[in-house]
């Protein structure tokens, strides 16, 4: 069985895509962004659900990803991965914060990194991890990207 490729389309946002391993498993995601759909519809229907999920999500729905399996991968990767998975909906963590809950305390670039790398958003919630001093950065879809991402959830930075 080869990867599943999920995309959905988040009015607003652009259209996101989803790679499942051939255990269901989400292995890589990004985020909506301008482009095309590739006409590749999901074909199962937990592929089908986890798409609407994911629009719900952009549409500002309170919608939980607790139960969609990860690949997560082991050490301070993946001790960051399930440490992230405890910060509920509308609260953020500093890296450094992110770090210490990982059982790592005073790895906070290492956090930094951990977020700036993760290919599992928004099921990893990365977009809860902030500087200690304001929004910190989001990669190549901006900081604006990162704070209507918090505005999903109601925080406001």
């Amino acid at each position: 069985m080869k990867p599943t490729l999920v995309q959905y389309a988040a009015p607003g946002w652009g259209v996101g895509e989803v790679w499942l391993d051939e255990d269901g498993r989400v292995f890589h995601s990004e985020l909506p962004r301008p482009r095309p759909l590739s006409g590749l519809r999901a074909g199962s229907e937990p592929a089908q659900t986890l798409a609407g999920r994911l629009q719900a999500f952009f549409a500002g729905v309170a919608v939980s990803f607790h139960d969609v399996p990860l690949a997560i991968p082991d050490g301070f990767y993946g001790d960051c991965a399930r440490a992230l998975l405890t910060v509920p909906r509308g609260e953020v963590v500093t890296y450094g914060e992110l770090a210490a809950l990982a059982g790592y305390p005073g790895a906070a670039r290492a956090a930094g990194t951990f977020c700036a790398r993760c290919d599992l958003a928004p099921f990893l919630p990365v977009h809860r991890v902030v500087s200690a001093s304001g929004l910190g950065s989001w990669g190549d879809l901006g900081v604006e990207y990162k704070r209507r991402l918090l505005e999903l959830e109601d925080v406001a930075f």
